[in-house]
């Protein structure tokens, strides 16, 4: 039955492809380009063996072609030890919505610019309620690198694979494993950065830091151990730790070196001469989604950039890693993004207004009809003091996933009108964070394997384990 959906599905993309169930090779790459977006639809819009055979088919023909998925452990590691400079802040892009389309904008705009250092990310909440799991996100950005005639290393990230505070406390020992299980998932589909977020269960009641920090600590710890025990052969997969949630109060120096010591201490405990962290992800102010005002709007939000320079010396000086990650920034006014370089900022994590975009330019009808679906299926999400503006801003994300279809049919034209308002916004905050004439940096320190998952390794995780979960009490 596979050969035969292989079969059908390399017709499709005028047999541009040939393949078997472990090898995959480019026969007409012309003819790959222009039609390549079709088994992105599949990937997308199929379920059970079509998706799974296509989004192998995608893989293996990226691999061929020089599109290889990578790790930016190396190049964090590098960062710390001052080899590399600390004058660029890594953006890190969740694309929700027409990520295909969108991750072609990204392209377009880094390539001239002769952008290395950036990375492709979705969250286990976007997962949720995007209804995209790690290997469809994967075929999505591989594809768009297909068509856009990229050649290189592509960071794929896990971002805040994160503890849901309700169900660990419900089911702990099961909310862990959802947790790796996602992580293992992930990994197979070619993501080597994994952001492991254990921050929601900090206990400030407790009496001093490393009692608050605790169970983040181990918790973190034993995921990067089970990481470690099954990342790729020549892979160090880059691994982030959080030590504070964003939108609460702002991190700080002992809460740092506390999660720090801690982590570098059980990790050695767990798995003697693995690699720990190359990163750590810090609250300095702002908020996943900006703070909407009553009209819909975005407010001011300040950041405590002195903060974040301190914290991202100490993780580079003191424990050998990148720096500090910024999460919840794409809000922010254009102004604000060299602010972030300045303060040395490693990674900067960009989300919403890639959303907002979209929302801005979509059809009328369309929204109307979101508008409804929100009102129908997550009312309960509207607080008293909550207007419909501010209601449909934070809640219309959740509608991304009950309405791929019909947004993956807008028409031609629309699709493109939004993907040059992206591309631009790409390519100001590509200059903003300091990001051109990175790729030197990836040559000299990044290298990884061109490894292809066995057509069976897809076949087994179809559709993904958390496509279609609660993301509620998840953040972004």
């Amino acid at each position: 039955m596979s050969k035969d959906q292989m079969a059908a599905l390399i017709s499709l993309i005028a047999d541009s492809l040939e393949a078997n169930e472990t090898t995959v090779k480019t026969k007409n790459l012309k003819e790959l380009k222009k039609n390549v977006h079709k088994l992105t639809e599949v990937s997308a819009l199929e379920n059970g063996l079509k998706s799974a055979i296509a989004r192998y088919l995608v893989r293996g023909a990226a691999l061929d072609l020089g599109i290889v998925p990578a790790s930016i452990h190396d190049l964090y590691v590098a960062r710390g030890k001052g080899e590399v400079p600390s004058d660029f802040t890594v953006p890190a892009i969740n694309l929700r919505v027409l990520p295909f389309d969108a991750a072609r904008a990204v392209f377009r705009a880094a390539m001239p610019m002769d952008v290395g250092a950036l990375i492709f990310e979705i969250a286990r909440s976007e997962i949720g309620y995007t209804h995209q799991c790690p290997a469809e996100f994967a075929t999505n950005i591989l594809s768009a690198a297909i068509v856009e005639d990229y050649q290189g290393y592509v960071f794929l990230q896990g971002d805040h694979f994160q503890i849901s505070p309700s169900r660990y406390a419900n089911d702990a020992i099961n909310e862990v494993k959802a947790v790796k299980d996602l992580t293992k998932e992930a990994i197979q589909a070619g993501f080597y950065n994994i952001d492991v977020d254990t921050s929601t269960l900090v206990d400030l009641n407790k009496a001093t830091v490393p009692e608050q920090q605790k169970v983040n600590i181990q918790l973190s710890a034993e995921i990067t151990a089970y990481i470690r025990s099954f990342e790729p052969a020549g892979v160090t997969i880059s691994v982030g730790g959080e030590i504070g949630e964003v939108g609460g109060y702002n991190s700080n120096e002992e809460e740092l070196r506390a999660y720090m010591d801690g982590f570098n201490s059980k990790l050695d405990e767990i798995a003697p001469g693995k690699p720990g962290l190359s990163k750590i992800s810090i609250q300095t102010g702002t908020s996943h989604g900006g703070v909407v005002l009553p009209d819909g709007s975005i407010a001011e939000v300040k950041v405590d950039f002195e903060s974040l320079m301190r914290l991202s010396q100490v993780a580079r000086d003191e424990y050998g890693m990148g720096g500090a990650v910024q999460h919840g920034a794409s809000t922010l006014p254009q102004d604000a993004f060299g602010k972030f370089v300045e303060a040395e900022a490693c990674e900067v994590h960009l989300a919403t207004n890639f959303q907002n975009i979209f929302f801005d330019q979509a059809p009328k009808d369309l929204k109307k009809e979101i508008y409804a679906y929100l009102e129908k299926n997550h009312a309960q999400e509207r607080k008293p003091e909550m207007t419909v503006d501010q209601f449909y801003y934070k809640s219309r994300k959740r509608a991304l996933g009950p309405f791929k279809k019909q947004i993956w049919a807008l028409p031609a034209g629309l699709k493109e009108d939004i993907t040059k308002t992206w591309e631009d916004t790409f390519q100001q905050l590509f200059i903003s964070l300091g990001v051109a004439n990175t790729k030197k940096y990836i040559d000299e320190y990044i290298s990884a394997p061109k490894h292809l998952p066995s057509l069976n390794s897809y076949l087994a995780i179809i559709n993904g384990k958390t496509k279609d979960e609660d993301a509620s009490d998840l953040a972004d």
